[in-house]
């Protein structure tokens, strides 16, 4: 009789333990653990304690709405599970050293705002399927191993606030939709294998203040429209196959005293400095 009281509390404790999340959540965290080899983590998850004590991991009523990992040498592919975290606002895995492709269910993730892959392995082509993120306003997907083109689905992303694709093996051209991205303050395509003329469009971002271009294979000049980007206080387009060498510049307040000599050989901007 006391061994089946003690197997009933064992399992009121056990079944507690994960009381505080979905079934579904709590799957889909396993399954990242295992698949990135979570007993060598920085700061591991002890699976038999309360899924609300896990390093980086944040509930509210019972979901599972930011992973906060960054540092924390995880090591392998991220798993198709990673979709069933449908709370999930905030996913934070910078500085890893994930690898493999970005899963595709990963478009599941309707409520994320904040996507940071930053500084890891991850290979392929930028999922078309991240374009379903309508809500996404930072997405930092800079130093990993993408190639091929920027997916024209990004450009429906209207609240991006954030794109940051830098130090990968992308080709082809800047989208000209990019003007759709309204909201956008930073962009970064910066040490990739990008080629063509740099859009006009970008001029239409007019919340723009980091643009960050260098290092590509660009072509033809610096659209004469970026004299109407206000806001912008950073803009690197040097390394390019551009017709004129351009500074790259960064001040407090380049707006009204940008002057581009597009006459010459050289483009200035004079900048009252911090």
């Amino acid at each position: 009789m006391k061994t089946l009281k003690l197997i009933a509390i064992c399992f009121l404790v056990s079944a507690y333990s994960f009381a505080n999340v979905s079934t579904s959540d709590k799957d889909a965290l396993i399954a990242l653990y295992n698949s990135t080899n979570g007993a060598e983590w920085n700061s591991s998850w002890d699976l038999n304690l309360a899924i609300d004590t896990w390093y980086g991991v944040k509930i509210e009523n019972e979901r599972v709405v930011e992973i906060n990992l960054q540092f924390n040498n995880l090591n392998g592919p991220l798993p198709s599970e990673i979709g069933n975290l449908t709370s999930l606002k905030i996913l934070n895995l910078g500085f890893n050293k994930l690898n493999g492709t970005i899963p595709s269910s990963i478009k599941q993730l309707k409520e994320l705002k904040d996507l940071q892959l930053f500084m890891n392995r991850f290979e392929g082509e930028i999922p078309s399927e991240l374009g379903e993120l309508k809500k996404l306003e930072s997405l930092k997907l800079y130093s990993n191993k993408f190639m091929g083109e920027i997916p024209s689905t990004l450009m429906g992303l209207t609240n991006l606030k954030e794109l940051l694709l830098g130090s990968n093996f992308l080709t082809g051209q800047i989208p000209t939709e990019i003007y759709a991205l309204t909201k956008l303050q930073k962009l970064s395509l910066m040490d990739n294998k990008m080629d063509g003329e740099i859009p006009a469009e970008i001029a239409q971002l007019k919340d723009l203040e980091e643009l960050l271009l260098s290092t590509n294979q660009f072509s033809g000049d610096l659209p004469k429209e970026f004299m109407n980007l206000t806001k912008l206080n950073t803009m690197m387009v040097s390394d390019n196959n551009l017709n004129q060498q351009y500074i790259s510049v960064s001040g407090k307040n380049p707006p009204t005293l940008m002057h581009l000599e597009l006459q010459n050989a050289t483009a200035t901007m004079d900048i009252e400095k911090e």
